[in-house]
């Protein structure tokens, strides 16, 4: 699929944003564990979520389909001893939070799996989930030295293990932490930097004292048991950030985004964004299910560049390809470091940024952990080909609503995999840009 675009007149309206991705995909696994049904409202019905969907049926679990006018289903949990082994390989597909999450889920069982995907996601890298798993007594075999997918697990008994991560990472922070579900003895985890912190309050809200003081998370296992929960999925704030980008730079726009998770450890892009003169108002501002939601309201805007390097890098690590189109239109030349995590995305995703946004015009130079934008460049249109990255899609049809003609997006189908319904919101709020 081709998205075709041209240059937007603004963007006006409302819209709903589809289910946070990271909750969805914990809350259907957190959903399984649980003891009893546990009913999920507003989730992301989306191909990578799908995949752990998949994966959990695979194990035995049954999911009841509601028929509503949003994503609705109940998930009726088995406990935390009631999966049963899987009658082959656990597919994956292209997910690489799928993949991390249930290895932690898998490593300590009695029985054999095995997990793979598509050839995008054996390309990611495994090791940093692999050996601290081992670590704890984990039995998994790796492609590459033990470096990537697909894994292999036998069975095993886990212990607690004392770990410092090497990268600020929700993926392998989550994935430790559900595996110390099943340990003897203390899982102490210690970050380098702030992560998204999801799994910790979700597994809190569902009964497992998981200990949070400051960068140092403690579980000690095995746990008893988790409660079955009702959980409403806010919109995705990895979603709103294109919209929110597309809004500051169209002229003429004012568009309003209802009820986004705006948890503190997801929200980089709006401070790096508030860095570069942009006023983004959170109305309505509350908690659900111990997520912090509120309506974005956004406002076209000139921006001025800026710097972005420590801590606020894992805070944003998903929103940087529009964080880029962004710095293309801004005063002053963008500098982004200590973001090498983007090289082993999707795509690797610095490199990809380069080749996708320079054919529109944009002044980007790669660095080994980040990338230089130049700004502020009018940009024309060109057919772009999005690598299958449904980031880098999304992105280069935003840039499409500011380029000088007609903007090609070349394999636009990838989008679904996180955004299902992205061109209809779109549409929704400038129709003339879409052919």
């Amino acid at each position: 699929m081709n998205l075709v675009l041209q240059p937007a007149g603004g963007l006006t309206g409302e819209i709903t944003l589809p289910g946070d991705k990271s909750i969805t995909h914990r809350a259907l696994l957190l959903g399984a564990l649980g003891d009893g049904a546990s009913r999920l409202t507003g989730y992301l019905d989306g191909g990578d979520c799908r995949a752990t969907l998949g994966c959990l049926q695979a194990l035995g679990i049954a999911v009841e389909h509601l028929d509503q006018r949003q994503p609705a289903l109940v998930i009726h949990g088995a406990g935390l001893q009631g999966w049963r082994q899987p009658d082959g390989p656990l597919n994956c597909v292209r997910s690489g939070t799928t993949m991390r999450l249930l290895a932690g889920l898998l490593a300590g069982r009695p029985w054999e799996s095995a997990l793979v995907g598509e050839p995008q996601l054996t390309r990611r890298p495994m090791d940093r989930v692999v050996e601290p798993l081992r670590a704890m007594g984990a039995r998994i075999d790796a492609a590459g030295g033990g470096r990537f997918p697909p894994l292999e697990l036998s069975p095993a008994r886990l212990h607690g293990i004392d770990y410092a991560l090497l990268v600020a990472s929700a993926q392998v922070k989550s994935c430790l932490l559900l595996a110390g579900l099943y340990t003897e003895g203390v899982t102490r985890l210690t970050e380098p930097g702030p992560s998204r912190d999801h799994t910790e309050r979700m597994l809190r809200a569902r009964g497992v004292p998981v200990v949070s003081a400051g960068l140092t998370h403690t579980l000690t296992g095995p746990a008893q048991c988790l409660a079955a929960l009702d959980t409403a999925v806010p919109g995705d704030l990895s979603s709103a950030a294109f919209f929110v980008v597309a809004a500051l730079l169209t002229p003429h726009s004012e568009v309003l985004l209802r009820h986004v998770n705006v948890n503190p450890t997801r929200i980089g892009l709006l401070d790096a964004l508030a860095a570069m003169g942009a006023q983004i108002d959170l109305l309505d501002a509350h908690e659900e299910g111990g997520e912090p939601v509120a309506d974005l309201r956004v406002r076209s805007q000139a921006l001025t560049a800026t710097e972005i390097s420590g801590a606020l890098v894992p805070r944003m690590i998903d929103e940087f390809p529009i964080l880029a189109l962004a710095a293309t239109q801004a005063e002053g030349t963008t500098t982004v470091r200590g973001a090498e995590e983007l090289r082993v995305k999707e795509t690797d995703r610095i490199a990809a940024l380069v080749e996708v946004l320079r054919p529109l015009g944009a002044e980007i130079e790669a660095q080994p952990d980040g990338f230089d934008v130049h700004g502020p460049t009018p940009l024309h249109g060109a057919a772009v080909d999005a690598h299958g990255d449904h980031r880098l899609a999304m992105t280069l049809a935003i840039a499409g609503l500011l380029a000088r003609g007609e903007t090609r997006v070349l394999g636009a189908e990838c989008i679904a995999d996180s955004f299902p319904g992205f061109e209809q919101r779109l549409r929704a709020l400038t129709p003339e840009a879409l052919r």
